[in-house]
């Protein structure tokens, strides 16, 4: 799937640098307000890196706790208490982020980002193969609805005006005729690979995907007095300062509530017996199954599937 943002921020030489204030300032704030009672975004590293085709930039990894998020047919087969890991390669104007789970090695996403000075007009930005019309989406910051739950008035861009920069509030149609303008084009790719429940989880993670990203940069543009004029710097500096909090917010709560460790997932195992005895010393309840001691031909290994607890 393909993600198309608009911005209206910075100057037309400096845009996607000014853009990139405003993104790390945003991340930062956003993750430690959505922090706290052990769920939130933990940073593990933020250093420097060095890629071979993109050069220098910035790789960040993250542990993101999220269990009381989960839709309730997906809490079935998932520890009560679990993280992600998200592992970030900035190399701004192109950036890439993975998401991985370590009990679930069949599930990943993978998102590309491109930044460019445009309205979305680049049918093939990643300059691969150009994604299919019916998966891509024009997202506006502006129209699009988000869910009731982060919907605050002053971060309503139709209500929205900067004190500093004198912008705002955006209109209907504002991505036909305002200038400066850019985008973030993104590509999403996601899998699950377990059977009866890829369809729904991929629907699950593209939906909130969509969601997060449109409130988050609806947030780069309405606390845009909050970063506007910073350097790049002073924005890290701020960064390195919003990550201690957090993570002391998300490890204040886990050891009050004794969360600082996950527990083992629950499995399924394989196991194979000769008898029913056999089974229920195991504490298996077992199917109805024939009397073995009223069988005359020999008995054959059966293989059942238990559920440690």
């Amino acid at each position: 799937m393909l993600l198309k943002y608009l911005h209206g921020n910075g100057g037309d030489r400096g845009r996607i640098k000014t853009y990139r204030i405003g993104q790390l300032y945003m991340i930062s704030k956003h993750s430690c307000e959505q922090s706290g009672g052990g769920e939130g975004v933990e940073v593990v590293r933020n250093e420097k890196d060095t890629h071979p085709q993109y050069g220098p930039g910035q790789l960040t990894e993250k542990r993101i706790y999220l269990s009381s998020k989960l839709p309730s047919w997906a809490k079935a087969f998932v520890p009560r208490f679990f993280y992600v890991t998200e592992k970030a390669w900035n190399f701004y104007p192109y950036t890439i982020t993975e998401y991985s789970v370590s009990f679930l090695p069949k599930f990943s996403i993978r998102i590309e980002t491109r930044f460019e000075n445009n309205n979305g007009s680049n049918s093939n930005v990643f300059g691969d193969t150009p994604t299919p019309e019916k998966n891509v989406s024009f997202l506006d910051i502006l129209s699009d609805p988000i869910p009731e739950k982060h919907y605050r008035e002053s971060e309503d861009l139709s209500r929205w005006q900067s004190s500093k920069t004198g912008r705002g509030p955006l209109e209907r149609g504002w991505k036909d005729d305002h200038k400066p303008i850019m985008c973030s084009y993104k590509r999403v790719q996601c899998s699950f690979e377990v059977y009866g429940f890829q369809t729904r989880t991929e629907e699950f993670i593209h939906r909130n995907i969509q969601d997060i990203l449109l409130v988050g940069h609806r947030q780069a543009v309405a606390w845009i007095d909050e970063w506007h004029g910073l350097s790049l710097e002073e924005v890290r500096e701020y960064e390195r300062a919003m990550q201690e909090k957090t993570n002391s917010k998300v490890k204040s709560s886990q050891n009050n509530t004794g969360q600082s460790a996950a527990p083992r997932p629950v499995f399924s195992r394989s196991i194979s017996v000769t008898d029913e005895r056999s089974l229920k010393k195991m504490g298996v309840t077992t199917a109805n199954m024939s009397d073995p001691s009223t069988s005359s031909g020999p008995q054959s290994p059966i293989r059942l599937n238990s559920t440690p607890e």
